[in-house]
């Protein structure tokens, strides 16, 4: 049974979060496919009426809409993650620090994310300002990845993973799409592996199974 409704872009990293999210959880939902490129259907009259902020994605389920990722991914935890694992709202610190990786993947967002979006889609931006954002966003990841390595750590919060991961990983394992290889990030490439790892996980253009990654950095 369907529990919601996603208005989704196939090469959003953003609309990416929703259906990992969902597939990590085994929720069933639909999808309305909207067309960002070239048709700007986004920001036209019908999508605008759902989100005024004419953005994607955009999740309905009953009377609910809502038009912010991170909100998203808090509703679907909290409403189908019995577990508490995903969303750790009821010890205080742990809940504070998930909050805090969702403004940096907000970041990643506007840094990563753009300087993809231009590099493919010759988005207008000011490419030199967003690209020394996204090294800089990148760089700093690769050291909180790496001090968590060393606390004997694998997620971003925690022992397990969370929302947190699911909001920074789709843009940080997209960066190649940007020309930002992961070579030289080595805690963060195991991370990614991590998450690729998680069961239920799903893919998405650009963002391959863990296995078809290995047997290329073999065949490599």
């Amino acid at each position: 049974m369907s529990q919601f409704t996603l208005y989704d872009y196939v090469l959003s990293g953003n609309c990416y979060k929703i259906r990992l999210m969902a597939g990590l959880l085994n929720v069933a939902y639909d999808t309305v496919p909207v067309d960002f490129y070239p048709g700007l259907e986004h920001r036209g009259e019908a999508m605008r009426a759902l989100n005024p902020s004419g953005t994607l994605p955009v999740l309905v389920a009953g009377e609910l809409i809502l038009s912010e990722t991170q909100s998203m991914l808090g509703w679907l935890a909290a409403s189908f993650d019995r577990s508490g694992m995903w969303y750790p709202v009821s010890d205080a610190g742990l809940h504070a620090q998930v909050l805090q990786w969702l403004g940096f993947s907000a970041r990643l967002t506007a840094s990563v994310g753009a300087a993809r979006l231009n590099a493919m889609l010759d988005w207008p931006t000011d490419i030199e300002t967003v690209r020394g954002a996204a090294r800089k966003d990148l760089d700093e990841l690769e050291v909180l990845l790496t001090d968590r390595v060393f606390a004997g750590q694998t997620w971003l919060v925690g022992d397990g993973p969370t929302i947190a991961d699911i909001a920074c990983f789709p843009y940080v394992a997209l960066s190649p799409d940007a020309g930002f290889e992961h070579d030289g990030y080595p805690a963060i490439r195991n991370w990614l592996y991590a998450v690729r790892s998680l069961p239920g996980f799903v893919t998405m253009p650009g963002i391959h199974p863990l296995h078809e990654l290995r047997e290329a950095e073999s065949d490599g």
